[in-house]
This record gives structure tokens, sequence and C-alpha cells, in this order.
């Protein structure tokens, strides 16, 4: 199956570099650029993508707008944010707009065709470690919240969920979970498809991103 990828930045050389990378992939296609959110979304209404590569400061609407809009609709392709700086707070916000992860621009070319097919495959192509440096260093910027969450949705996870939920936040992988929990990888892999589910959440970043909104785990990656 071809990878049906956009490309959205204002700087015209970067997109031909990307464009030159992703075409050289036999399962992959550039359908479509865009130098801004406003042209980017006008795109979209008539082009099929699957993955869209996105920048975040840009002329007329920015990236974070741009993927908010994107997300709203469950269909919607994946969105990956394209960063200059690391832990960027554009792409924190980014993260909680929809994006399914972030990467920086210069990031080898082998990263970023990887992260382009993680995404396209349905997972978060941020290691929860790194998404989990991004919260800790924006924590400030999260509702502030009592000792123990008391975030409605939470209430949905049975408390085994909650426990696979604060792992996940932690930067645990599935087999870490998996021996952590004395589960097999399996097993938590349904239990993340649950939590999902339950949370109506796109990936992994979201679950990151919840946990920290609700409390569940605070900045520096402990229990709420």
């Amino acid at each position: 199956m071809t990878i049906r990828v956009m490309l959205v930045d204002d700087q015209v050389l970067l997109r031909t570099g990307f464009r030159m990378v992703l075409a050289a992939q036999p399962d992959m296609e550039v359908v479509a650029e865009a130098g801004d959110g406003v042209e980017a979304l006008q795109v979209l209404r008539s082009i099929a993508v699957d993955v869209v590569l996105m920048d975040v400061r840009m002329p007329k609407l920015d990236g974070v707008e741009t993927t908010s809009r994107i997300c709203v609709d469950p269909a919607a392709p994946k969105v990956l944010i394209l960063t200059t700086f690391d832990l960027d707070e554009y792409a924190f916000s980014a993260l909680k707009a929809g994006a399914s992860g972030f990467m920086l621009k210069d990031v080898p070319p082998g990263e970023l065709l990887a992260a382009i097919r993680s995404v396209h495959s349905g997972d978060a192509v941020v290691a929860p470690s790194t998404t989990r440096r991004l919260l800790d260093r924006f924590a400030p910027m999260l509702p502030a919240t009592g000792q123990e969450p008391r975030h409605a949705e939470l209430q949905r996870l049975t408390e085994r969920e909650r426990e696979v939920m604060v792992l996940v936040a932690q930067g645990l992988s599935n087999r870490e979970i998996a021996n952590r929990l004395v589960l097999s990888e399996a097993t938590v892999k349904t239990h993340v498809g649950r939590i999902l589910t339950k949370l109506g959440l796109r990936d992994r970043v979201q679950v990151v991103v919840l946990a920290y909104e609700t409390g569940l785990v605070r900045a520096g990656g402990g229990r709420g």
C-alpha cells in the first residue's frame, strides 16, 4: 500500500528536500504540498492524504491551529509535526491539538521515513520518554489538580488500565510494561487499545498528554 503524504511548510527548499527523500521510496508518494495552514486545509478538501508532515511556524495559519482543525475529523490524516527546536512549546501545543508526534527538521532521512510508516500504521512516532520530557518542561502550562486525579474520563478505566496508562505516560514500551506487571506483551497491547477507545484518544502520545492534564502523572514522571 502506498502512503500518500502531504508536505506543509512555508520554506520551498525544505519541501523540495523532503519530496526528494520520499520520492525514492517505493511505498510513499507526495500527493500534495502547501505553504501555510490555510492552503493546507483547502487542499485537503479535494485530495486524499494519509500522513501530513506539518511545520509549526507558518504565516496565515500556524501548524498548531491547522493540526487542530484537521484532527477534528476522526477520519483525518495523521499529522507529524516538524519543528526546528527540540522540546519546542509549539510541539507541545500540537500534541494536544491531535498530532501523532513530532520530529526535528534535521532528522536523518531513515528516521523520518520510519516515522511516516509508524504514523501511518497507527503508532505514535515519538518515543514516550521524549514526549514525557516535553511535558515535564511545559508542565506549568497544564491545569492544576488535586492530589488524586478526579477527571471524569479516567473513571471509565479499570484499575489495571489506569496502571498501564501511568506506565505508558512514564515512557515505558509495551514490552517494558509487560515485564513490570508480569503480563504478556499482547495483553498490554490490548489494555492500551482499550484505553485509547474508552478515552477517545488517537495514540500513545495523547495518552501521555491526558495523563499529565488529569494529574495521573506529574512533572518528573511520578504518579499523581
